[in-house]
């Protein structure tokens, strides 16, 4: 009997120390259970964090990528067809300079239609050995007979391209309304011609078949050049 008692006492002890050990487990298993949760759940927060830094930085890297793009883009057009070199620089496949009148043969002629519309046509021939431009509106004043000079105003037209090879031909009017009544108080004697785009003047004589100018001065026009051709 009393060995059956101690059994059972000693069975009642590795009982309640089994009890205390898988408690003391359980209680272990759920702190590191905790902290693994944790540290778990605040590994993908840090991951996420960085993931979205590293979202950001693509993104602004992406931006950059688009601006540079963009920019490149907007300068490329040009530089594709050749119309601007970068820095956007117009570019031709050859500089064509205003012709000197140095250069030009200059003339005088009446190019009258008929009695009432008068008309000087005023040619120019490039004499010199390379290409050159007259285009626009020569500055043109006629030079009375009491010694006066009279600048003559431009016509409304718009200058076309006018440019000429050696031994190519310019011309341009002047324009104005015959007198039929023989009461004209304009007396031309001399035409004075500075090509567009220059500094130097000649000085041709007034046709002398040309009609005699209706009104004033102020009344006869000039026109842009063009060519010949």
């Amino acid at each position: 009997m009393k060995y059956t008692r101690s059994t059972a006492l000693a069975a009642i002890g590795v009982a309640a120390t089994l009890s205390l050990t898988a408690c003391g487990s359980d209680g272990s298993a759920k702190d590191s259970s905790s902290k693994d949760s944790s540290s778990t759940s605040s590994s993908p927060a840090n991951g996420g964090s960085q993931s979205e830094g590293g979202s950001n930085s693509q993104g602004s890297q992406a931006g950059d990528a688009k601006s540079g793009l963009s920019e490149d883009t907007e300068s490329r057009p040009g530089a594709a067809n050749g119309a601007t070199k970068p820095g956007g620089k117009a570019t031709t496949g050859g500089k064509v300079t205003f012709c000197k009148t140095k250069d030009l043969a200059i003339d005088a002629n009446n190019a009258a239609p008929d009695k009432n519309s008068g008309r000087i046509d005023i040619t120019m021939i490039n004499r010199g050995s390379t290409t050159c431009s007259a285009t626009g509106f020569a500055g043109v004043d006629i030079k009375d007979a009491d010694h006066t000079s009279n600048p003559i105003e431009r016509g409304h037209a718009q200058p076309r391209i006018t440019t000429l090879k050696p031994g190519d031909a310019a011309v341009f009017d002047l324009a104005y309304d015959i007198d039929t009544t023989g009461r004209s108080l304009a007396s031309p004697t001399n035409i004075l011609v500075t090509p567009p785009n220059e500094t130097h003047t000649v000085s041709l004589k007034w046709p002398a078949r040309a009609g005699k100018i209706k009104g004033a001065y102020t009344n006869v026009e000039v026109y842009p050049t063009h060519t010949t051709k």
